[in-house]
């Protein structure tokens, strides 16, 4: 898993697809946490992703670095626990103005059921499950 959390945070930037209805959804993401031994993404709750991922908890997550690329399949998991917010917001100082922890709005989610697979044109993949 720390491997997975190495490769995002290394991405800066990776792409998470949620479903609504029918209809795949992709958007950026940033945000990435180690927290617990657990894997977490974190968002609002007033988004449309928030309430695509209660809807249908999988998951897909995509991202470059390195000429590497990752994919994740996983269940993303709503996790109310404040100390988790806490330490996804004191990893990420500039969401500290839009999210707080226990505002009502910030949301984390953690990774269940998880394979990574990190690939490139050089190499075998390296596939890694948590």
């Amino acid at each position: 898993m720390t491997t997975v959390y190495d490769f995002l945070k290394k991405c800066g930037v990776y792409y998470l697809a949620t479903v609504e209805g029918d209809q795949p959804r992709v958007r950026p993401f940033g945000t990435i946490d180690l927290f617990e031994d657990k894997l977490y993404i974190q968002t609002g709750k007033i988004k449309p992703v928030a309430n695509q991922m209660k809807a249908n908890p999988k998951v897909e997550i995509s991202g470059m670095a390195d000429g590497k690329w990752i994919r994740i399949a996983a269940e993303a998991v709503l996790d109310e626990n404040i100390a988790a917010q806490e330490h996804m917001l004191a990893a990420y100082p500039s969401l500290q103005a839009m999210y707080k922890p226990g505002d009502g709005n910030t949301e984390v989610y953690y990774l269940k059921n998880a394979t990574a697979q990190i690939c490139s044109f050089t190499e075998a993949p390296v596939t890694i499950t948590f």
